[in-house]
């Protein structure tokens, strides 16, 4: 008998099947652990706000770059909406990735004139800013200017 049907989707989903209900119990315990070291433990809860709130930066600055359409995707074909969220995924990787030539490059000017810059101040600094950005502007593509090389900027990591 093969893994596959030992392991059959069929098998597992009946609320019957004994292997099933053990597994749904074991979630229960694994989340009420979580849920207890959650409670109990600041720096836990600490760590996970944080991270939330980078990502929830993250999400509020690919709603601000998918501003078209208000920000639906209308195409009904999977293949055309896939497509949709690979460009944006280009665009805030791109403007992401300017941002932050553009701050390490700031932060290298001010340090070489002697400024001190603590680093909690540098640990708050976020690539999700667009206040610079004119996201309703003319954009004229030179192709004569060439860009400085990526290696040529040390970036900030």
């Amino acid at each position: 008998m093969e893994i596959a049907e030992l392991f059959s989707l069929h098998s597992f989903s009946s609320k019957k099947n004994r292997l099933y209900q053990a597994f749904l119990e074991l979630g229960k315990v694994v989340r009420t652990m979580f849920l207890l070291d959650y409670v109990s433990n600041v720096s836990l809860r600490h760590d996970i706000t944080a991270i939330t709130n980078i990502v929830e930066m993250y999400n509020a600055f690919l709603d601000w770059v998918f501003f078209g359409k208000l920000g639906a995707i209308t195409e009904n074909d999977p293949i055309e909406q896939e497509k949709r969220l690979k460009y944006l995924d280009l665009v805030a990787s791109a403007v992401i990735l300017q941002n932050t030539v553009d701050m390490s490059f700031a932060i290298q000017t001010l340090m070489s004139q002697g400024e001190l810059i603590p680093i909690r101040h540098l640990a708050a600094l976020s690539p999700y800013i667009t206040r610079h950005i004119k996201r309703y502007g003319d954009y004229v593509v030179n192709l004569h200017n060439i860009p400085q090389p990526l290696e040529a900027t040390k970036l900030l990591l």
